[in-house]
């Protein structure tokens, strides 16, 4: 018999908020007063020495927020410990900088901290039971620079079945998109799932990324399913290379375009990224899932930088480092505990340069880096994606009879 530990993940759901011309108004108030508020906590740390300690911020701020501002006392608090957080992260980017120049990784200084961070986005963040709460009959109560108003809303039915009973709810985010004129609160939930363990995880799949195909898959039956970026890539590198002109270009009307289609290449990348996750969980259920340990992947994969650098050579390294495969591992992942299955990263080291059959790994495996991979010892041919995802699934073979013969999971769980 199987027992099931309880767990618990965090996702986010997104409900549309059905406003009136009063309610927009206040919450679009709402939203400007918090960004100058959040601007004027960021130049009072920096004029402070780029201070971070949330509660230096907070007594030398609170009473200029309730002010000048307006904001509630909630959210007074909120502003403080936002940038808080963003000092903190500076911080940590400024001392990594700093080891990696003294090891001689690196000439350049990193310079995030050289003037104090600006908040563009209005997006304010809501405090549940403080700043929000929900009502009966699809309705949520927000907090504004007018106090209170409840205003209904719609979303996936799931999530809102989610908010209505059996999830813990978090923070939120009151979000505006701009060239809908619509307002959106992304909702944090926490919810439970069944701890995996290696009696419930029945089969093993390895998850190889790229930019020709978003994502390969591979299982220990020999079974293996193509995602491709046939569609989805060019749109996307059309829409870079048309924000581009019309930055340069930086008239009024170009101005105004860029408006129109921000965030339309973003957008398509993370549906593109929540369409291959999905496609990958709902085809194996009950899987421990390898992907790859990307991490510091674009340093190792930059093909020459410098002057010298040819427009071939830059032209890689800019397709390459354009998308956004952390978040296809981490919708990857939180989705897998929905089919009681979990992801772990594996090393990715040579994984399209290794032989599946015989273990020989040399760059001559791959003919001019192309999508066809012949073994240079025992001429196994096979299509190059599908050889990176056969050998994740092998090493995330090995990670899991050491899981179960020692009970401990050698290899790191995704971040949920």
């Amino acid at each position: 018999m199987i027992y099931f530990s309880i767990m618990k993940t965090t996702i986010s759901a997104k409900i549309k908020l059905q406003t009136t011309p009063e309610h927009f108004t206040a919450l679009r108030a709402t939203q400007l007063a918090y960004r100058e508020a959040l601007n004027a906590v960021s130049h009072y740390a920096f004029t402070q020495g780029k201070i971070s300690n949330a509660k230096k911020l907070h007594n030398g701020m609170y009473a200029e927020i309730r002010t000048h501002f307006g904001l509630p006392s909630q959210m007074a608090c909120t502003v403080s410990r936002q940038v808080s957080a963003t000092y903190k992260g500076l911080w940590t980017k400024v001392k990594h900088n700093a080891t990696q120049r003294k090891a001689g990784l690196t000439k350049k200084r990193y310079k995030g901290l050289d003037k104090a961070p600006k908040y563009v986005s209005p997006t304010l963040t809501y405090q549940y039971g403080y700043d929000y709460s929900f009502k009966k009959n699809q309705r949520v109560s927000v907090l504004t620079l007018n106090g209170r108003m409840v205003v209904p809303y719609t979303g996936y039915d799931t999530h809102v079945a989610l908010i209505q009973k059996g999830a813990d709810i978090g923070g939120a985010k009151l979000w505006y998109d701009k060239p809908r004129k619509q307002f959106y609160l992304l909702v944090s939930l926490e919810i439970e799932v069944a701890d995996p363990t290696p009696q419930t995880q029945t089969s093993v799949v390895g998850v190889d990324v790229g930019v020709r195909y978003l994502a390969v898959t591979s299982d220990t039956t020999g079974a293996c399913s193509f995602h491709s970026g046939k569609q989805i890539v060019p749109k996307a590198n059309h829409y870079a290379r048309l924000r581009k002109r019309l930055q340069k270009k930086g008239t009024r009307s170009a101005t105004r375009k860029l408006v129109i289609i921000s965030g339309r290449e973003r957008r398509l990348k993370h549906n593109a990224n929540h369409v291959v996750s999905k496609r990958i969980v709902t085809q194996y259920p009950h899987s421990l899932i390898g992907l790859e340990n990307l991490t510091d992947i674009r340093e190792r994969t930059r093909r020459r930088k410098g002057k010298n650098t040819t427009k071939k050579q830059r032209k890689a390294n800019a397709t390459y480092s354009k998308w956004s495969f952390a978040e296809l591992h981490t919708m990857i992942a939180y989705k897998a505990l929905m089919q009681n299955s979990m992801a772990i990263k594996v090393d990715a080291h040579y994984t399209s340069q290794a032989c599946p059959r015989c273990g020989h790994t040399a760059p001559e495996n791959r003919p001019k880096k192309g999508l066809l991979f012949v073994c240079k010892h025992c001429q196994y041919t096979l299509h190059a994606d599908l050889v990176g995802a056969r050998n994740l699934t092998m090493r995330t073979l090995l990670a899991r009879q050491d899981w179960a013969s020692t009970g401990h999971l050698c290899a790191p769980r995704e971040a949920q």
